[in-house]
């Protein structure tokens, strides 16, 4: 007998969505018996918008897709959802501070963690894409803590493929030789994408990659600012890379992280490494394939990654004082 799996999809008209709903649909993430039911919510300007995606969902007559719920309702999208993936958000504007970002999108979360907390399944996991994602998590977790913490995430896995691809390109090597990458901190451009800790070939990079003055402010620079490069050569932000690195996330929940590696996810904090309880914040993860995440211990960094580390968790530490008054006591 197959098994059902109810997936939330928000901003679901979006561009983002648009590349990540296939390959959802297809089934390309479960077994060949899974059948899927996307939960597609848009709010009410955009519902016209996303008839015409369901509208091409269903001439692709997948095997695996059982049935499109087209809805404004957050409510009716959540109920019994298994995965949510929290894509939607309000972009940020000329003349907007980040601050008042946080403030619009933050008022998003509010909601969609109530709507979750109240009517998701049991077995619910949150993947938060839409940006600022670690903080749009931290609010939606803390109102919607009946879901227990480490069910929800924010996504650094676009991060982490951008420097696994850096690395491989610099040392000559398949991207699949890169292993043990580690994103700390923020989805933002104050992340700080680790070389010190990862391998090429098994071997540490930084024994490959001997030019230090390349590692230390091309690499880490480049990953941090790619977003904005793309923006800038295309006229248009990251789309299927981003739509790709949410399903490499929920790939690394769904299967058993391979032996001796981590992969990058924004998790919340139990303290480790230092990091106040309760943030949401990037850091290397292995999976056990059932959902559950165990954060990689017992990490070194050097003095510049120390540098870099701190100054991510302070820019994550500034983005919740700033919606303190969206999080409950």
């Amino acid at each position: 007998m197959s098994r059902v799996i109810r997936i939330a999809v928000t901003g679901a008209a979006g561009q983002v969505a648009y590349a990540m709903l296939p390959r959802l649909a297809s089934g390309e993430l479960f077994k060949p018996d899974v059948k899927i039911i996307l939960q597609l919510l848009e709010v009410p300007p955009a519902m016209a918008a996303l008839e015409g995606v369901a509208m091409e969902l269903d001439d692709c007559a997948f095997p695996a897709l059982k049935e499109i719920i087209v809805t404004d309702d957050a409510n009716r999208a959540f109920a019994g959802c298994n995965i949510a993936l929290l894509v939607g958000a309000a972009p940020r504007k000329q003349g907007m501070e980040r601050k008042d970002l946080l403030g619009m999108n933050g008022k998003i979360f509010v909601g969609q963690g109530k709507a979750i907390a109240a009517h998701a399944a049991n077995d619910v996991r949150v993947v938060v894409v839409g940006n600022p994602c670690n903080t749009n998590c931290l609010v939606g977790y803390m109102n919607g803590r009946e879901v227990p913490a480490d069910r929800w995430t924010a996504m650094t896995r676009l991060d982490h493929n951008r420097a696994m691809a850096a690395l491989a390109k610099k040392a000559g090597v398949p991207n699949e030789a890169v292993t043990n990458v580690t994103i700390w901190g923020n989805h933002s451009n104050t992340q700080y994408p680790d070389f010190t800790n990862a391998k090429i070939a098994g071997r540490p990079a930084t024994d490959v990659i001997t030019d230090r003055a390349w590692l230390e402010n091309d690499f880490v620079s480049q990953v941090q600012n790619r977003g904005a490069a793309i923006i800038k050569a295309r006229g248009l932000s990251s789309a299927f890379s981003a739509a790709n690195g949410a399903l490499n996330h929920v790939s690394t929940l769904l299967r058993p992280t391979p032996a001796g590696d981590w992969s990058s996810i924004a998790t919340v904090s139990n303290g480790e490494y230092g990091v106040p309880p309760g943030l949401v914040f990037g850091y290397p993860v292995t999976s056990n394939g059932g959902g559950e995440l165990k954060v990689v211990e017992g990490l070194q960094l050097d003095d510049f990654g120390k540098a870099k580390f701190k100054k991510t968790l302070d820019e994550l530490l500034e983005e919740k004082a700033a919606v303190a008054d969206l999080i409950p006591s």
